[in-house]
C-alpha cells in the first residue's frame, strides 16, 4: 500500500475537504479520467483497491496512472482509553479529495473498456465519481 516514506510532521490537523479544489482538476497523462464530484477521505486501502480492480480487469492492458497520494497520517487513540493524555499513535494515511479532484487515468483503451474499468473502481472508493475525456 502507498505510504510515504518520510513526513515533515508525524502528526497533523484534520483535514479540510469541503470547498472545491482547483489542483489536479485536468486531465495530465491518459485519454480518460475518473473525477471526483463529493469530497471524501480516501484511505490506501481504497486507492490500492480500486487500482488492482482497474487492472485486473484490463488484463494488463492500458496504462493506469493514479493522480492521489495518501500522505496524511490519521491517528487513533485505543480502545477504551479515557480522554486525555494527548493525541493517538498514527494508524493509517489518507489523501483528503475534494470535490473535482482527478483520481485515476488510463490511456491505451476504448470508451467503453474505459468506462467499465472506472466503474469497477467506483465501487472500491468512498466518493462519487464521474468519467472525464481529454478534449
Amino acid at each position: 500500500m502507498l505510504t510515504p516514506k518520510k513526513v515533515k510532521h508525524r502528526k497533523w490537523h484534520r483535514p479540510d475537504i469541503k470547498r472545491p479544489t482547483v489542483r489536479k482538476t485536468k486531465l495530465a497523462f491518459g485519454t480518460y479520467g475518473l473525477k471526483a464530484t463529493t469530497g471524501k477521505w480516501v484511505t490506501a486501502r481504497q486507492i490500492e483497491s480500486a487500482r488492482r480492480a482497474m487492472t485486473r480487469f484490463l488484463k494488463r492492458g492500458g496504462k493506469i496512472w493514479v493522480r492521489v497520494f495518501p500522505d496524511h497520517p490519521v491517528t487513533i487513540k485505543g480502545g477504551e482509553v479515557r480522554m486525555g493524555s494527548g493525541k493517538g499513535a498514527v494508524d493509517h494515511y489518507i489523501v483528503p479529495v475534494q470535490p473535482g479532484t482527478i483520481l485515476f487515468e488510463v490511456e491505451g483503451l476504448d470508451e467503453t473498456t474505459a468506462r467499465e474499468a472506472f466503474r469497477l473502481a467506483t465501487h472500491k472508493l468512498p466518493v462519487q465519481t464521474k468519467c472525464v475525456i481529454k478534449e
